[in-house]
């Protein structure tokens, strides 16, 4: 080999060494942005799959079910300062304080009549209703309904409910009447709820104001509608047919 080759040999060397540095300085960096792509996506994909587990466990969280009482003055709680000392809302007191996953709704209208129940229940039925409470008939039975009318009004409740919702607990508070209203009308009335109950297979609260109708101190000035006092028994009396049903 001559001189000159050898010598343009030794300009190529270092520029071929050059150029493999080169090419492996690429290789490494190409190879790191692909390591860090994947590790920037791996750390994306899990973040995104935390915030997915986070999301479903607020939404389980804030779902709760739902407890409705359908029914009138008693219900709504007529002449007390606060709504929420009706039986309804001492109901939700209950619950909470037993950290108990339900919502109590209180859909009592003052004055209602069996006829009129059935004639807004499917406005009610628009939203979904784990448990239904059932307390209507009083104001027929006061104004002296005929009872068939009764029966067939409240059955027709019933049936919304069951039709819109058949895994839908319904619980049926029975009612009774004051004597003066006739011996045979008030036995008759009282047979009503009871034979109700057991034709659709209800729960079945026998009579919503036990311990409080007739007793004076715990209902108002008009010895009809309880007092707070007496909600507040109206409502362990409808605690004692729900607890097993929410626990």
């Amino acid at each position: 080999m001559s001189k000159a080759e050898n010598n343009h040999l030794h300009l190529i060397s270092p520029i071929l060494s050059a150029s493999k540095l080169i090419k492996f300085c690429y290789f490494i960096m190409a190879f790191l942005f692909v390591a860090c792509g994947n590790s920037n996506s791996e750390k994306k994909a899990t973040e995104t799959q935390t915030e997915q587990q986070e999301a479903t466990s607020e939404v389980t969280e804030t779902t709760t079910k739902t407890i409705l009482c359908f029914g009138d003055s008693i219900t709504a709680g007529y002449g007390l300062d606060d709504k929420e000392d009706a039986y309804p809302g001492i109901l939700q007191q209950k619950i909470d304080s037993l950290d108990l996953n339900y919502t109590v709704v209180n859909s009592g209208v003052s004055g209602e009549t069996t006829a009129g129940g059935k004639s807004r229940i499917d406005w009610i039925l628009n939203q979904n209703i784990d448990i239904f409470i059932l307390e209507l008939g009083a104001n027929d039975g006061l104004r002296g309904v005929n009872l068939v009318e009764t029966t067939i009004n409240l059955q027709a409740i019933i049936d919304a409910v069951k039709a819109k919702s058949p895994e839908t607990t319904i619980i049926l508070a029975g009612m009774q009447l004051p004597p003066n209203m006739g011996l045979d009308y008030t036995r008759d009335f009282k047979q009503i709820f009871m034979n109700l109950a057991e034709k659709n297979n209800l729960e079945f609260i026998p009579f919503i104001l036990e311990d409080v109708g007739g007793i004076a101190e715990l209902n108002q000035s008009d010895g009809i509608h309880p007092t707070e006092e007496g909600h507040k028994i109206v409502a362990n009396t409808v605690w004692e047919t729900l607890k097993p049903l929410v626990k």
